[in-house]
């Protein structure tokens, strides 16, 4: 009789594809009959976070306390649980909500708080991420039609606006990865969050996880950067079933107007592997493609091991929206969901043997997928009609390392260079190299000296385990007229203790010495004398000499120093040049928005009051490339520049002029 239910079922199915043995098939039926144990729609705390439908941390099914993590932490609510997602700017942003109505319907983006593999509470947090969806005139919506999963991302479509029903009306999303302890090993979890403009009736929707840097332009409304693989990047076996490369991955979930009724992993692959008898999970017996006939589509998997893996629960009435407020459709602003509006699911990816890269090649460290796209579907069918969509987002991209040093010349002796990242991950491991120069001291951590010109490069490994994540490289050069500055004027270096910076040098030969003039720049070009020192009287042989200079009123992000030395005869010598940031201006105003950029570049850029601004990008060479005016208003400003078509790859430079301010901020541009 199962048997018959079973050809039943391949009959009523078009895209079902037969398993491979009796024993497998006896396999599917088990799960079949228990897949109701495979889901849990009751409170739960799993990896220490909270699956409740709840946004508190410390707060777990109604009550406070201590010890649980989740997304955000209620103001006043003590424990020992932390929140994941960073509400740096959050009460500006509401701020700017009531003075400006209008900047509620722009979106935004929230990154994790903490490093990438960091461990906080004993458990090892990969990312997170927070997006506020566009409101009103939203073009991130699928057209009427045709659109559907399976489909290549270049064959969706999207009108400039339409009206789509509420129930698929995306508000905001959220997702977080982290492992259940505090190694690479522990089980991992993915936790996502979705707020609907609906609250009654059937919610469909799906997180779609990406290999490749898929990105959506929005002046011309097309996704570009998606898989070689009709349109996505299967997932690769060999003939036993082991898997060689990991691909697309898409969770896609239903929940009713009382509780979660399914959520299933799906994953891209060619039709034929289905014959294969996958290591690490099982097929569950669904494919679809963009057609009946489709050589690639989305294959449901299912774990080897019976239990529940999935999570899932729906908000109740007046639950907390968290610390950025909920903005509905018609603009208008709520301090709390309404019931169902808020849905909350996780999934044991270590249980459906997608959790690490052990099996992609022996990189613990590397993430099945970068990117990643929430969309909302018209019905429970899998390919149902896709409605909303929020544009891809990053996922997991740590810092990757960027190096700096305050003395970019020196001489072959008496001198010494520090070298330093600048964006330093307190959990990273920086190894340096040199072909040609030399290490004063360990050639490890994030910062290193040097006291020979060349070439220095640090690699970047994310844990200790991981292999190498990203790497960079400075050349030290070598100073003019060496022999006389190492021979008297050396060591010239300073510390910065906010708001003042402490100069100090040595002079070997102070007989020779007539004065000491402290020069100062704020672009490492012109400088400007700020003081004078005098050599200390009838002293003969080495002197020490220092000096402080108060940067309290002085606004930019960086400044840079020399000493100009003048000798018997009217000798004048220069000594390097070290370089300090003002930390006045640490707290960057730009923020933009998916980097690495291709052809739209989206900046947030944060204003103390309103104002006119210049905009300028520059290329690595220093040429300016596009310029452009913008007004500022008081709080967060969100622009949008299609100016990167067209450019080569590479680091630019973007530039925000404000009255005497200057701003800038990195930029990488991937065509």
């Amino acid at each position: 009789m199962l048997l018959s239910q079973l050809l039943k079922f391949s009959d009523s199915h078009t895209s079902f594809q037969p398993l491979k043995t009796p024993l497998r098939i006896l396999c599917f039926l088990i799960f079949t009959c228990n897949l109701s144990q495979a889901q849990i729609t009751y409170p739960i705390i799993k990896a220490n976070f909270g699956v409740e439908a709840d946004l508190r941390s410390n707060f777990f099914n109604g009550l406070v306390q201590s010890g649980n993590d989740d997304w955000f932490l209620f103001p006043g609510t003590p424990g020992a649980g932390q929140f994941v997602i960073d509400t740096t700017g959050a009460a500006n942003l509401l701020a700017n909500y009531a003075s400006n109505p209008d900047s509620r319907k722009l979106p935004f983006y929230k990154n994790m708080r903490f490093p990438p593999y960091t461990v906080v509470n004993n458990r090892l947090l990969v990312d997170a991420y927070f997006v506020r969806d566009y409101h009103g005139d939203d073009s991130t919506i699928f057209a009427s039609g045709s659109n559907k999963n399976g489909m290549s991302p270049g064959n969706w479509s999207c009108p400039v606006s339409q009206s789509i029903p509420d129930k698929n009306e995306i508000l905001d999303v959220m997702i977080h990865v982290r492992k259940a302890g505090p190694n690479i090993t522990d089980s991992m979890w993915l936790f996502g969050g979705i707020s609907i403009e609906n609250t009654t009736g059937n919610r469909y929707f799906d997180f779609e996880l990406y290999q490749t840097d898929i990105f959506y332009d929005r002046a011309t409304r097309k996704f570009n950067n998606y898989g070689p693989d009709a349109g996505h990047t299967r997932w690769q076996f060999d003939a036993a079933g082991n898997m060689l490369a990991p691909g697309d991955i898409i969770l896609t979930a239903e929940y009713s107007s009382s509780a979660l009724t399914m959520v299933e992993a799906r994953i891209w692959i060619d039709r034929a592997d289905l014959l294969i008898n996958p290591v690490g999970f099982n097929w569950s017996g669904s494919f679809d493609g963009a057609s009946s006939g489709s050589q690639y589509g989305y294959a449901g998997i299912q774990p080897e091991t019976a239990g529940a893996f999935y999570t899932g629960l729906q908000s109740s009435n007046n639950t907390w929206a968290g610390p950025f407020s909920l903005i509905l459709g018609d603009n208008s602003q709520l301090t709390n969901y309404a019931a169902r509006q808020f849905m909350e699911f996780s999934v044991n990816m270590t249980k459906l043997g997608l959790d690490n890269a052990k099996i992609f090649g022996g990189d613990d460290c590397l993430m099945p997928f970068r990117r990643v796209i929430v969309k909302t579907r018209a019905s429970t069918s899998f390919t149902a009609e896709l409605k909303d969509f929020v544009a891809p987002f990053d996922f997991f991209i740590a810092p990757a390392a960027q190096i700096e040093t305050a003395t970019p010349m020196i001489c072959d002796t008496g001198s010494l260079s520090n070298i330093y990242v600048t964006n330093p991950i307190p959990t990273s491991i920086y190894q340096w190299t040199t072909p040609n120069g030399r290490f004063v001291g360990p050639a490890t951590g994030p910062s290193v000296f040097v006291d020979t010109p060349g070439v220095y490069i640090v690699t970047q490994y994310l844990q200790i385990s991981c292999g190498a994540y990203a790497t960079d490289t400075i050349t030290v050069g070598r100073l003019p007229d060496c022999n006389v500055l190492a021979n008297n004027l050396i060591n010239f270096k300073g510390s910065y203790t906010n708001p003042a910076v402490r100069l100090e040098w040595k002079v070997l030969n102070n007989a020779l010495a007539r004065a000491f003039y402290i020069e100062r720049s704020t672009d490492g070009t012109t400088f400007t004398t700020i003081g004078m020192e005098s050599p200390r009287p009838g002293w003969e042989g080495e002197a020490i000499y220092n000096t402080t200079d108060d940067l309290s009123g002085l606004n930019t992000p960086f400044v840079y120093y020399r000493i100009r030395m003048i000798e018997s005869g009217n000798v004048q010598l220069l000594s390097s040049v070290i370089k300090f940031g003002n930390s006045r201006t640490d707290n960057n105003p730009i923020r933009v928005l998916s980097n690495p950029v291709k052809d739209q570049l989206q900046l947030m850029i944060r204003a103390e009051h309103a104002a006119p601004g210049t905009l300028s990008l520059f290329d690595q060479s220093g040429k300016r490339v596009f310029t452009t005016t913008i007004s500022l208003q008081k709080g967060i400003s969100s622009f949008q520049f299609n100016c990167m078509t067209g450019l080569p790859e590479g680091l630019y430079q973007i530039v925000l002029a404000t009255g005497n301010r200057i701003s800038s901020a990195r930029i990488l541009h991937k065509n």
